[in-house]
């Protein structure tokens, strides 16, 4: 069971709300927190993804699209640190999930967003 906080997190989350900020802000965030979030993302479609890592995936991706963050992703060179962390934590704990494909599908949207 989630609490207060966690819920009104997560509710931020849906998949409109994600793209939208990638493609508001993929080149300020960078292509290291772009690719984690689509390995994530695809992690999460994933029908063999656990429903506790999906869980976990949700909270993490939600804090990404969050408006207001413990760090302002608007500060310069500081503003997306708190979502990597958040981000990096997710990914080691869903990493035994994470495939293959997942990864490729990630750099597949990479290669199209930034080349």
């Amino acid at each position: 069971m989630m609490d207060k906080e966690s819920d009104s997190i997560v509710k931020y989350f849906s998949v409109p709300n994600l793209f939208g900020k990638i493609g508001k802000y993929a080149k300020v965030a960078g292509k290291e927190i772009v690719e984690k979030v689509l390995i994530l993302y695809y992690c999460w479609q994933d029908p063999d993804t656990p429903a506790q890592q999906k869980a976990i995936i949700v909270g993490a991706l939600a804090y990404f699209i969050l408006p207001l963050d413990a760090i302002p992703d608007g500060i310069p060179g500081l503003g997306y640190t708190d979502d990597l962390g958040i981000l990096a934590a997710a990914f080691a704990a869903v990493a035994i999930s994470i495939k293959a494909e997942h990864k490729e599908k990630a750099r597949e949207k990479i290669k199209e967003w930034f080349e």
